[in-house]
């Protein structure tokens, strides 16, 4: 066992990097919540939880402009989405999701999802320096039952699903599929400078564990609070370590 020198090059916890001596390796940290350039245009909005907006056509520089040195890359992006989003293009706003303004188009989730993914890889195809490669993490879905997560929705359940028991449906279909396919069109026009891609697919096992989240047990025992129930996060130990067994089978099969 190793532990790791903290090598970051700025005290901001959301980009960390940790480096193994005797091992010549390192492993970083970049935050993006929405993978594209992104600001907080407000901190309530109609869901409480903040109105952002969204440049579908920019790459997030905290992180495309620091990720030439790598030689692995693992991106992935999900539940930001379900929050109140305004989409810009070309500096124009677009459309926007759950804004609730009259004079502002509605769109779905899966337009600027589809979009976001569609930049980070173009932004990564674009890098001349960059030869590492790029793993896709696709979507973990959700577990709510009985109303969303302002709805008092809520994830009790103990136990997996069996594949017989529920299927990829609606929204998270079709956040699925914006995924793949912006992936597969990335993974083509990458090959042409030799790069390489890989679809790290854990969406259809995740699908199967509702019984992975925190529900209202995520706080200490001892502590006396009232929580929302939190079924989009992980507990851990819990369902997505088998996300590092997927890596590092994957890990191990490249010529390198």
């Amino acid at each position: 066992v190793e532990y790791p020198i903290d090598v970051s090059y700025t005290s901001d916890e959301r980009f960390k990097r940790w480096n193994y001596t005797s091992y010549n390796f390192t492993v970083a940290n970049f935050w993006t919540t929405h993978l594209v350039k992104s600001e907080e245009a407000d901190s309530d909005g109609p869901t409480h939880n903040g109105i952002f907006n969204l440049y579908l056509d920019e790459f997030d520089e905290e992180w495309t402009t620091k990720i030439d040195e790598f030689d692995y890359l693992i991106i992935s992006s999900g539940h930001w989405f379900f929050r109140t989003m305004v989409f810009y293009e070309n500096r124009q706003i677009v459309g926007c999701h759950y804004c609730l303004r009259d004079n502002i188009t509605s769109l779905p989730i899966h337009y600027g999802y589809r979009k976001v993914f569609r930049t980070a890889f173009k932004a990564i195809n674009s890098l001349k320096n960059y030869k590492g490669i790029t793993y896709l993490r696709t979507f973990a879905p959700s577990h709510f039952e009985n109303g969303l997560w302002y709805q008092g929705g809520k994830c009790v359940r103990t136990r997996p699903f069996g594949s017989n028991e529920i299927k990829l449906e609606g929204q998270n279909l079709e956040l699925y599929r914006a995924q793949v396919e912006e992936f597969r069109k990335a993974e083509k026009e990458g090959k042409k400078r030799g790069l390489r891609y890989r679809l790290l697919d854990a969406t259809h096992a995740m699908l199967l564990r509702p019984d992975g989240h925190p529900s209202r047990y995520g706080h200490w025992p001892h502590e006396n609070v009232t929580m929302s129930n939190d079924c989009v996060h992980w507990c851990l130990p819990g369902p997505i370590d088998m996300w590092n067994d997927f890596l590092l089978e994957m890990l191990k099969r490249e010529d390198v």
